[in-house]
């Protein structure tokens, strides 16, 4: 069984796996084709990526150009992070606007982020182990961002000293992003 909300935002989904709790733990479906298929996700998933990161780490916000775009799907193995989706479909009524949800080893949600979406999160824990399935490959050429701290984009993060990557500290402003989708 698998619930699927819609966001704000049409595209993006979040889903809520049945989880099968005993005496011995838990037991869950991260991924069925079939469930997938029926909440609308018909998607070859080609490249899986993992990462670690401690607390107050900021990741993003990236995505990948045409024809590299990538969708993804994210759920977080331990620990817990603020993840944020914005919309950088040129012709969407949404574009600009972004979306976050609380993601955790413990509620098991994942988050289908579609091709046309800037994407990141911020760790609320240490430790935090975070996985990606992607639906097209890397390609370091296709790669773009919007800073994580644009005050246009008005994104509470959740933490309060950011720790972020050199080549993250100087993505471009919003209004200085000219989006491929």
């Amino acid at each position: 069984m698998l619930i699927v909300e819609k966001t704000v935002i049409e595209g993006p989904l979040i889903l809520k796996p049945k989880v099968f709790y005993d005496a011995r733990g838990y037991f869950f479906e991260p991924f069925n084709k079939q469930r997938f298929v029926e909440a609308g996700i018909n998607q070859d998933f080609v490249q899986d990526n993992q990462s670690l990161s401690q607390k107050g780490a900021v990741r993003g916000l990236h995505f990948q150009a045409p024809p590299f775009d990538q969708g993804k799907l994210v759920r977080v193995v331990s620990g817990a992070v603020l993840d944020v989706i914005v919309d950088i479909r040129k012709d969407s009524p949404t574009y600009g606007k972004h979306v976050a949800i609380e993601l955790t080893a413990d509620n098991f949600i994942q988050f289908w982020v579609p091709p046309g979406f800037a994407h990141g999160f911020s760790t609320l824990e240490d430790n935090t182990v975070f996985q990606y399935k992607c639906t097209n490959y890397y390609n370091k050429d296709s790669e773009g961002g919007i800073r994580w701290n644009d005050p246009f984009l008005q994104i509470e993060w959740g933490v309060s000293e950011a720790i972020v990557s050199e080549k993250d500290a100087v993505l471009p402003m919003f209004k200085d992003f000219i989006s491929p989708f």
